[in-house]
Order: C-alpha cells, then structure tokens, then sequence
C-alpha cells in the first residue's frame, strides 16, 4: 500500500518504487518494472525472454527543492530473430535520460524572462542541455495578417545586424513576429512572402518617422492607412523647445545656467500639472527670454491639440498651429515645422483613430530585459524562438 501510493504520486504507470534515498541535494529513487511482452522492433513479434538488465540514471522535476535523480532498471529483451531491445516507458523518450514531464518544465520556465542558467541550476541540467530541449520549439513564420499592423525596431545585435524589428497585432496585443534586420531588403522579402489577399486585410500600420516603413507600407499593404505614432512626433515640439531653453542659457551667469538646467522639467511639464510653487519657478524662467515664452506658448497649445476629443477640431487647430508657429520664426522649430509638413497626413490618421506602438513598445521593453538577462544572443533563430515564446 504505501509502495502503490507513492507510484501514485510520482504519476508512473507500471513503475513500481524499491527504494528511496535522500542527502543534502539530491533524492535518489530506485524504480523497477514488472515484465511483459513486447513487440520486436525488426520483426514485430511479440516476446518476454529476457537477455539482461542495466542500471539507468534519469533527471526528473525536482521534489523538495532537491534534485531528483530516477534510478531505473531497465530490461532489454531478447527476440528469436535475434534481436535484442530495451523496454519502452511512456514517461522516457528514446535515447533520453530526462522524462518528458522534466523537458516540459523546461520549456515551461523559459516563458519567463530569466536566463538559461538559471533554468539549469533549477532543473539539475547543464545550460547546453537547457539550450538543445528548447531548440526542439520552433515557431513558423507568420503567414496572417491582421486589420491592425505595428512595426518597430530594437537593437538586438545577432549575427544578422544591430536592429531587428517586430511585427504586432494592436487589436489583439500580440507579437506576430520578430524579423532579423530593419534593412529595406529583409523587408521587402519577408513582406513578399505573404499572400497578397492577407496583406489586404490591414486596414492600418502604425509606425514611427522612418520613411523606409512608409514607403514600404504604400507598396505591400495598399489598404493601409499609415499611422505615425504619437509619441514620436510629440516629442519634435518637446524636442524644439529644449533647445530653446540650451540655445538662451548658453549666454547666462554660471550660476543662472545652472539653474535652468536644473530645472528643464518644468518648461516640459504641462501647466495644468505644475504645483503653486512650480509654476512660481516656471515664471522666473520665462521672464528671462520672451523667445522662451513664445516657444511655451507654442509646446502648450500643440499639448492642447493633442487631447481634443473631436478629429474637425483637431484637424483645423493643427493646421492653425503650424501657420502660427512659422510666423513666429523660432529657428529651432523649423526642423519640427519641416516634419510636421512632411508627415502631415499621416499625423492626422493619428489623431483620427488613436492607434499608437504602445503595444509594441511594450514588448520590445520586454525583449531588452529578455537580452539583458541573457547577457545577449547572437543566434537570431534562437533568439526569435525565445522572444515569441516568451512574449506570447
């Protein structure tokens, strides 16, 4: 009764428990099996003579947070054609010394963000061992497209370049893939490589100012509304004005210089969000340049813009804006002007439908933590497995 129950807990049909031994790291289980008739591999007869017996060490999941080691004697048997084979267990791959249920574990822990090593230590494995288990996932290139496409790069330095980019579904919030370089030609072969009616299907691609992503996008996805994301082109006028702020001070007392350095965050920050106090300092800075205050003006009302809830109203603010800003003639926004003109379109598809990469910079924040922990991976196969495993 107690051998049955303890069979029982380990969860092995038909093995039966001799022995039990315990130290400080490990617990050593001596396992043994009743003998049946098997089938011959060579010529599928079915015999039970047995030619002899061997003693095989087996890694299993660890109990107590000790390793566990599976002792098993394993039988081989002896055919009348002459044949000699070992006995099949349900739970023991073939030519395996770890049980399937050890190498699910693994695979299971490598959806989290934490190196191999620490999967090895776990596990009683060494990190090759950890490495060849999980190369056995293979995840397909993706074939489907959805209604909304985001693209975007991370530096991951494999062997193929310094960026690769991801590929996300908005909607859904998923990573459809990860693509080994953001070069023109990786671009174009991965893209060409999907079904045109697929393709079709997006209604939308967000991206940041990268025009090699635009100019993709009007080719392979001709249904597409390209989106430029918020972020990226909020920061132009963030951008503008802090240059603003570098270009005055550079002429001040040391000490005054150092107080506007200090205190950049606050000409950044909305004034609605400024406390009493702050919007006391915010003022002293002000009074020093009325370019600066021009430039404030400028940063708060493209601010305002931004959270308007109506896209008519946006779209004739917008466009107001830009008129206004370039009758000021604030030498450091006529790079943020000459942006605004050049994405001018695809700033308003912005502000119509709101699709941002905020999904996808999600998941690349996860892919550097991913690297970082990994001490980098420069196999982009492996690498690619990894991020869609972990990140789906």
């Amino acid at each position: 009764m107690h051998n049955n129950s303890i069979s029982k807990l380990l969860n092995f049909e038909g093995i039966y428990v001799k022995n039990i031994r315990h130290n400080d790291y490990s617990i050593k289980i001596y396992l043994s099996t009743q003998p049946k008739k098997s089938k011959c591999p060579l010529c599928n007869n079915l015999t039970s003579k047995v030619h002899d017996y061997r003693d095989q060490v087996i890694k299993d999941l660890p109990i107590m947070n000790k390793h566990t080691l599976l002792i098993l004697k394993k039988r081989r048997y002896a055919c009348t054609c002459g044949k000699r084979f070992y006995e099949k267990y349900a739970f023991l791959p073939r030519y395996k010394r770890i049980t399937n249920r050890l190498a699910a574990f693994v695979c299971n822990k490598l959806s989290e963000c934490i190196p191999l090593s620490m999967v090895a230590n776990d596990t009683n494995l060494s990190p090759t061992t950890i490495t060849r288990i999980f190369d056995n996932i293979q995840y397909p290139r993706a074939s489907k497209m959805p209604t909304v496409l985001s693209i975007d790069e991370f530096k991951g330095n494999t062997e193929y370049g310094k960026y690769q980019c991801t590929l996300v579904d908005v909607q859904k919030r998923k990573l459809i893939d990860v693509l080994p370089d953001r070069k023109q030609d990786f671009l174009i072969e991965y893209f060409s490589s999907i079904p045109r009616n697929e393709r079709n299907k997006v209604k939308f691609f967000v991206s940041d100012m990268w025009k090699q992503y635009a100019e993709l996008a009007k080719i392979y996805f001709p249904n597409a509304k390209i989106i430029i994301d918020k972020y990226h082109f909020i920061r132009q006028v963030s951008w503008a004005i802090e240059n603003v702020r570098k270009n005055i001070q550079k002429n001040m007392h040391p000490n005054l210089r150092r107080y506007f350095k200090r205190s950049r965050r606050l000409i950044l920050k909305r004034s609605n969000k400024l406390s009493r106090e702050e919007k006391i300092q915010l003022d002293n800075m002000l009074y020093y340049s009325e370019t600066l205050r021009q430039a404030y003006l400028l940063k708060e009302q493209f601010f305002d813009i931004c959270h308007m809830n109506k896209y008519s109203e946006q779209r004739k603010a917008f466009a107001d804006w830009i008129k206004y800003a370039e009758s000021i003639n604030i030498k450091e926004f006529k790079s943020c002007i000459k942006t605004y003109r050049n994405w001018y379109k695809e700033i308003l598809n912005a502000f119509k439908y709101g699709y941002t990469n905020g999904t996808i910079e999600g998941f690349n924040n996860k892919i550097k933590v991913l690297k970082r922990v990994s001490y980098g991976v420069k196999n982009f196969n492996r690498f690619r497995n990894r991020i869609l495993h972990t990140c789906n």
